[in-house]
């Protein structure tokens, strides 16, 4: 009786720990500004700031703090109400181009560094139609983005 109820807690436990950890989820931060914090709390330094429609990954959760990375794999604190499931993308190139349409051959409407945050309107191709928190519209092509 006592090795079958052994067997059965090193069964249990081994299906645990072997699990798969839960899947990133992919969000956006929906407000102007939002602080990025040290801990869970505001009581925790600010270690930077970000602009709206900068996309994040979450890794694990504490009450309505996210505990995230970045598209350059930097990590941080941020409370949920400033985080939405908002489709946003970031340059992650040195230089971006964001055209008047999808293609090489439309005319270069801005010209961005990296860290650059668009929310994504519509997808054509590997193009993507985005939109920066200041209005400006474009398409940028989806190796230039994470």
């Amino acid at each position: 009786m006592r090795r079958s109820a052994v067997a059965a807690a090193l069964l249990i436990l081994s299906v645990l720990f072997s699990a798969a950890p839960a899947r990133a989820e992919r969000m956006a931060v929906t407000a102007a500004l939002a602080n990025i914090r040290g801990g869970p709390g505001t009581e925790f330094p600010i270690l930077w700031k970000v602009e709206r429609y900068f996309p994040i990954e979450t890794i694990r959760r504490s009450g309505p703090w996210i505990f995230f990375q970045d598209f350059e794999g930097d990590r941080g604190w941020i409370h949920q109400s400033l985080l939405g499931d908002v489709k946003a993308v970031i340059t992650r190139a040195a230089t971006s181009n964001v055209r008047s349409g999808p293609g090489t051959d439309n005319d270069i409407r801005l010209q961005v560094e990296a860290g650059v945050p668009f929310r994504v309107l519509k997808r054509q191709g590997a193009w993507l139609q985005v939109e920066h928190a200041d209005g400006e519209k474009g398409w940028i092509h989806e190796s230039l983005i994470w």
